[in-house]
């Protein structure tokens, strides 16, 4: 038995059973993966998979038992080949980076930057999802660290490390009614007029709608986006009311009158989401620093190798934050 095998024999299971998918997956030819497949199987002494022909229909129950255990092993040789790296202080490398458009457009480049300084040879692939896909893509392996916000408790799909806390921001254009009101708008105000923001914000638990449900008001979501910059591009349109992430508008937005969301609208932490039991390489680690100063980088590693508790300290604000990681 060999790591060959077991890794043949995931991607074939990850594949839906398609050999051909499955061998372009891990670069392998067909008959190769289908030989190993076999050789695989004449060792343990029973089929992995049943066949209708030349096809593979399903997986045997006992065949599942060695999938499950094969992800374990490659996992753990994944984990001696990154604890190897680490050692060797490997400068090279890749890190897989799973977030929203948010964190990407207007958080993540000058930490990312830094990264790209410190280790040139080091490949950054970012990917964009919604938080809870986000999350799934962490947990699926597909992904080696998920920056996401929540509003509530914290997630549970990693080791979750608070980075900061954010507010929404009330958006419109210059000259536009709420603009006239002469102070900040309130819940009701908000109320009467058609909202744009994030996609998450039809979800009847959305924070969002928690806050309208809480003081007896339902708000008109016109419109939604996953990226801030169409929210941005919409309220200049004149299409609505913009609710988004404080991060989102600059001192560049002079068109448009910002105020901060009403206290019914509950503050966000962004996190970073590390896979567990997993090593990672250094540079992620620096990565999370980069994003939260206020960590120590030796807590990070003792919590990730699970010799110490998390006991993050309290996560500053944006505001707060954002001359540090932008200077």
């Amino acid at each position: 038995m060999t790591l060959t095998q077991l890794r043949y024999l995931v991607a074939i299971a990850d594949a839906d059973l398609n050999i051909t998918l499955a061998a372009a997956r891990v670069h392998a030819t067909q008959p190769g993966l289908s030989k190993q497949l076999k050789q695989l199987e004449d060792e343990l002494g029973f089929l992995l998979f049943v066949r209708k022909g030349r096809s593979l229909e399903s997986v045997t129950p006992a065949g599942q038992e060695v999938i499950d255990r094969a992800r374990l092993v490659l996992a753990e040789a994944n984990n001696i080949r990154t604890y190897a790296a680490n050692q060797r202080r490997e400068s090279q490398g890749q890190l897989v980076l799973v977030t929203t458009h948010t964190q990407a457009r207007f958080v993540l480049p000058p930490a990312i930057a830094q990264i790209k300084r410190d280790f040139p040879q080091v490949s950054v692939h970012l990917q964009q999802a919604p938080e809870s896909q986000a999350l799934d893509l962490l947990t699926q392996g597909d992904a080696d660290m998920a920056v996401v916000s929540t509003a509530g408790d914290q997630p549970q799909a990693g080791i979750a490390v608070p980075l900061y806390r954010w507010r929404r921001l009330v958006l419109v254009p210059r000259g536009h009614a709420l603009e006239q009101l002469g102070r900040v708008p309130g819940m009701a105000d908000l109320a009467d007029q058609p909202l744009i923001s994030y996609e998450s914000s039809t979800r009847p638990g959305s924070s969002l709608q928690r806050a309208f449900a809480k003081v007896g008001l339902e708000p008109n979501i016109a419109l939604t986006a996953l990226d801030a910059d169409l929210i941005k591009t919409y309220v200049r349109a004149g299409l609505g009311v913009g609710l988004l992430a404080e991060m989102a508008v600059n001192a560049t937005d002079t068109d448009l009158r910002a105020w901060p969301a009403p206290v019914e609208v509950k503050e966000c932490i962004a996190w970073a989401v590390l896979p567990r039991e997993r090593v990672l390489r250094d540079y992620a680690l620096d990565l999370v620093r980069a994003l939260a100063p206020q960590i120590d980088r030796r807590d990070l590693r003792r919590v990730i190798d699970g010799n110490q508790d998390p006991d993050w300290p309290e996560p500053p604000t944006w505001q707060s934050l954002t001359q540090t990681i932008t200077s």
